[in-house]
């Protein structure tokens, strides 16, 4: 083996030093030279989360034609560490070890490495493991400056009003904190129109915004266009939640025609208090041990509405061990409405949030046949509390 360890600081420097389309391959040259590893790719996921991407290697015919070889996710390797967040191996059946690591980053699940070396004892697995979470932090920088990482991600055509759509979410759909866990979807997640999810952790409180602007397609992208960055430009003005509300609003009635439906909250890290604005929007689920319920809150107006609006601010705590669960009235209604939602959320009351937005939003794509009528979103917020427990996302699986 050419190496015994592998110097991150060289990686990165490696990384920064190359072109943004070609960091990916400096961690895959690194990974060949110090321990012979062989077959080394990254996989994205792609963008409706039912595919893993393989990105082609820089100098290659199959970058040079833009055709990327993918793999089906449901019952795969990719799948399964994804799912659990940990390295797996298993024999390579050549007397190697195939070695397939989680590249993620603050909980956000951007794909996985893939190799092979000529064996696997502790040292190389942990310099695997840090070169796979070294490589999360060079995708997410790097993307910015590229098309090729959006490219990646895309196994579908998307239409206009998604394209503006995803323009106004954040780049990561989950957040780990020590205070929460929070993940994030919307489907169908090539064809969108109105519908968006916010996030912002401050210094010590998190905001969290839901909101499904009227009409549909590019219409509707527009509109939410106008909630979601004037709802961001009083947030980073210092506003709170109600300052929030009448800033869209008010942005909504002088510059558009339309509603939008919208949730905004705002979490105190160290004690789990909230503040709630609901704009005719479905109300929150909260599970709390065994029981789960709907928190029924004051609805205020939408958005936008034309007639005079009063907005309230509303409070409730959580605790240790509450799961709280923000949705668009699209995981509810018309042909979503066939799916048990609370029964759902109970049976996955375990898992990751990661894992229930994914479960959540696919029982609902496929109640509609895979051909939904509405945009359909979803908030899972794990709330630790101030002292903080996150989901591991170490470990090994062989």
């Amino acid at each position: 083996m050419a190496g015994k360890s592998l110097d991150l600081d060289e990686v990165l420097r490696a990384a920064e030093d190359a072109a943004p389309v070609e960091s990916v391959d400096v961690v895959a040259r690194s990974l060949e030279k110090r321990f012979s590893a062989t077959e080394v790719s990254f996989l994205f996921v792609d963008l409706i989360g039912q595919e893993a991407v393989r990105l082609p290697r820089a100098g290659t015919a199959a970058r040079a034609r833009g055709v990327a070889e993918r793999v089906e996710l449901a019952g795969s390797v990719y799948d399964r560490v994804l799912r659990s967040q940990r390295l797996h191996q298993e024999d390579d059946g050549e007397g190697g070890c195939r070695m397939v690591v989680p590249v993620t980053n603050r909980g956000d699940c951007i794909g996985v490495l893939d190799l092979v070396v000529p064996r696997a004892d502790e040292t190389v697995c942990d310099a695997v493991a840090h070169a796979a979470h070294a490589l999360a932090y060079i995708v997410v920088t790097d993307r910015r400056f590229t098309d090729l990482y959006h490219w990646g991600r895309r196994t579908t055509a998307v239409s206009l009003a998604a394209e503006i759509q995803h323009q106004l979410l954040p780049s990561a759909s989950c957040c780990e904190a020590a205070q929460f866990t929070l993940a994030c979807g919307l489907v169908p997640a090539d064809d969108i129109g109105g519908d968006t999810y916010d996030y912002a952790l401050n210094q010590d409180r998190l905001y969290l915004s839901i909101t499904d602007a009227m009409g549909h397609d590019t219409a509707s992208a527009m509109l939410a266009t106008l909630t979601v960055n004037a709802l961001r430009r009083a947030r980073r003005a210092a506003e709170g939640v109600l300052g929030q509300a009448h800033a869209a609003h008010e942005a909504i009635t002088e510059h558009a025609r339309g509603m939008t439906t919208g949730q905004l909250l705002c979490v105190t890290l160290g004690t789990g208090e909230c503040e709630l604005v609901n704009a005719g929007h479905p109300w929150p689920l909260r599970a709390r041990g065994a029981r789960l319920e709907e928190l029924a809150v004051k609805v205020d107006l939408p958005f936008g509405v034309p007639a005079p609006v009063t907005y309230e601010v509303q409070r409730f705590d959580l605790e240790p061990g509450d799961r709280l669960v923000l949705i668009t009235d699209g995981m509810t209604e018309r042909c979503s409405a066939g799916v048990d939602l609370p029964a759902r959320i109970h049976d996955t009351r375990a898992e990751h949030p990661r894992t229930v937005v994914r479960a959540l939003t696919g029982a609902v794509h496929d109640a509609c046949g895979g051909s939904m009528p509405d945009d359909a979103t979803i908030m899972v917020l794990d709330w630790h509390g101030g002292s903080g427990r996150r989901h591991s996302d170490a470990g090994a699986d062989s």
